[in-house]
């Protein structure tokens, strides 16, 4: 770049060489470990049949692990249950992935101004389309499941735009959806338009990606250690491949959110002022734990009817009295499945302050993550308890 010409802002990346260092090797090596081919040939040879018999993630990644559902389950319900988990969970990583396809985008846009972005939009680039590449992999065999197991749709849905809600087992009522859109919408025009807004999307992204990045680290275990890595089955290694990708991603949004910046100008209070608010939606979307699903941060009254559809299926044959007194047990009275998604919370909550501790124009709400923080066992089911009977009326 010609210094001697003016230019907007003052600095650019080439006057930070360690960070650009740190884009060019993450990309680098991101491009030449891509994933997508492997994800891509996976989902095409995906057959619910050879391998509906077998785990498919670490037993303790089972959806109700140790609840009473579990611990009364036949060891074929205990295979359904971990299967499950599966399909729970890639169905939201399909939400979180097609918003993170546009933003990626939104957020690039408003990079364009700033000298030496490109190899961050280049990175960007490429993401997104291994986003597509994780998604299309996720829906097949997810869908595949559901429509052997069910039927119909217990998990998973049609595709969506960006600007539904992140969150697919949220308890939102109309409006707050239609005001989290908006939002959305806000932000869309924001970070497009602005470097600062647009690089703390990825300190979120970040965040919303850190406890993701813990559990898929632990899911990608399943396939790392099968003593018959070519026997394996095909969704355990749809988990590795993805984790792989997805390491190289949280390495961007560390770089970008949280050290980039420093080329940037310094923030007016008007940017601070979005970045908390967005960091301050973020705590809120976490804010739950799931007894059903230890590791997202789901609402259990969402989760009623889809949970009671579940004992009503073939896989359980539960009677409408037995469904019933199975979701007060499993939602309204304290087990260890509760206490482990707590803990995944708490993981989650210290692990976001250390994240997020550097970053002197967040707030201290957000730096020290006070918003989840406040849940506790005596909430949770306080509030699972209120809802239990509004659901049962």
């Amino acid at each position: 770049m010609n210094k001697s010409l003016l230019q907007t802002n003052p600095r650019g990346l080439c006057d930070e060489p360690k960070i650009m260092k740190k884009l060019e090797f993450n990309f680098k090596k991101n491009r030449e470990q891509d994933n997508s081919p492997h994800l891509d040939r996976l989902s095409l040879e995906f057959d619910y049949d050879r391998c509906k018999n077998e785990y498919w993630n670490p037993e303790n990644f089972s959806l109700f692990y140790k609840s009473p559902l579990w611990n009364e389950a036949s060891p074929t319900q205990r295979i359904k249950l971990n299967q499950l988990y599966w399909v729970a969970y890639y169905s939201q990583i399909i939400s979180a992935e097609i918003a993170t396809i546009f933003f990626n985008q939104t957020s690039a846009a408003g990079l364009y101004g700033i000298e030496d972005f490109r190899i961050v939009c280049e990175t960007l680039d490429l993401e997104s389309m291994q986003e597509r590449a994780h998604i299309a992999a996720f829906k097949r065999i997810a869908e595949s499941f559901e429509l052997a197991e069910f039927g119909e749709r217990f998990f998973t849905y049609p595709m969506r735009g960006p600007y539904v809600e992140t969150m697919i087992f949220q308890n939102s009522g109309k409006v707050r959806r239609f005001w989290k859109e908006m939002q959305l919408k806000a932000f869309t025009l924001l970070s497009s338009g602005n470097a600062f807004i647009g690089s703390q999307y990825f300190t979120v992204r970040g965040v919303r990606t850190l406890n993701g990045k813990i559990i898929q680290h632990q899911l990608s275990q399943y396939y790392m250690q099968h003593s018959k890595k070519d026997l394996a089955p095909i969704p355990s290694v749809v988990s590795y491949h993805h984790f792989l990708d997805e390491s190289f991603h949280f390495n961007t949004s560390m770089i970008v959110g949280k050290e980039a910046t420093k080329v940037l100008r310094n923030p007016t209070r008007f940017e601070k002022t979005v970045v908390n608010r967005m960091l301050e939606g973020c705590q809120r979307d976490h804010y739950n734990f799931s007894t059903a699903i230890n590791g997202i941060f789901w609402s259990d009254p969402a989760l009623f009817g889809t949970t009671y559809r579940l004992l009503r299926s073939p896989i359980f044959s539960m009677k409408h009295g037995d469904a019933l007194n199975m979701l007060h047990r499993l939602f309204a009275e304290e087990s260890e499945a509760m206490h482990l998604s707590q803990l995944t919370h708490k993981t989650a909550v210290d692990s976001y302050r250390e994240y997020l501790a550097p970053l002197s124009f967040l707030s201290r709400k957000n730096r020290e993550v006070q918003i989840m923080a406040e849940n506790s066992m005596e909430k949770h089911l306080a509030t699972n308890r209120r809802a239990l009977r509004f659901f049962r009326a």
